[in-house]
């Protein structure tokens, strides 16, 4: 059974929270997991991907950002900048969830797990269109309970949306249907229902033949950010 984990990063204290996906449904959620946690729970179930809410890399020594960011910024939707690494390493409880998920990157590269990075937010937006005025909790919690996932407990908080948008975005990514911006990997097609509709043994391009339920909706976040399929 194909698996894919999506992570939002936290400091130490916080830790990550995780969700594990299939086709279909969500299989797991978890919270407070530490780097060994992540690690020991991805060789245990071997994921086709891990989708990390973390930068796995700092920007050019001397820049405060990375071209990556500045890029999807201009695109899609706004995002934290990361600086330099010496500026991350030195940034105190600021950037101690960079360093943190910068730690599970090479945890992961140790047990030879495939990771990619992606921006919750961003596929947010790519699913849903831009936020608005609605606050971030109801824009994603309605877009989540929209996208037809199974198994999504009745209520859930900001990190665990996020988790499983991240897993959510890596199933898109293993089926041909997102773009790089550098290194960070967001959904191409801007329609909504988009991962839920690409269902098992279905291939990228009899989901892109299916009719676009959203299409005339989101033909403004298409032109917007120039989706290549």
């Amino acid at each position: 059974m194909a698996l894919w984990l999506g992570i939002d990063v936290g400091a130490a204290r916080k830790g990550f929270d995780v969700a594990l996906i299939d086709d279909r449904s969500l299989l797991e959620l978890r919270g407070a997991l530490s780097v060994a946690d992540v690690a020991e729970l991805a060789a245990a179930r071997s994921p086709i991907l891990a989708a990390i809410d973390s930068p796995r890399s700092c920007a050019p020594d001397g820049d405060t950002s990375r071209a990556d960011e500045r890029e999807l910024n201009r695109r899609v939707c706004g995002i934290r900048w990361t600086p330099d690494h010496a500026a991350v390493r030195n940034g105190g409880a600021y950037y101690a969830w960079v360093r943190h998920g910068l730690e599970l990157y090479e945890a992961l590269a140790a047990r030879e797990v495939a990771a990619i990075e992606v921006f919750p937010t961003a596929s947010w937006t790519r699913w849903c269109g831009p936020r608005g005025a609605t606050s971030r909790a109801r824009w994603s919690r309605d877009g989540l309970a929209r996208l037809g996932v199974r198994g999504v407990p009745r209520t859930t908080n900001q990190d665990q949306r996020d988790a499983i948008a991240a897993a959510l975005t890596g199933r898109q990514h293993t089926h041909g249907l997102t773009e790089a911006i550098g290194e960070i990997i967001v959904p191409a097609l801007p329609e909504l229902g988009a991962p839920a509709l690409l269902d098992a043994g279905e291939t990228p391009h009899q989901q892109r033949d299916r009719p676009r339920r959203h299409e005339h909706a989101h033909d403004h976040i298409a032109e917007r950010v120039d989706v290549q399929l």
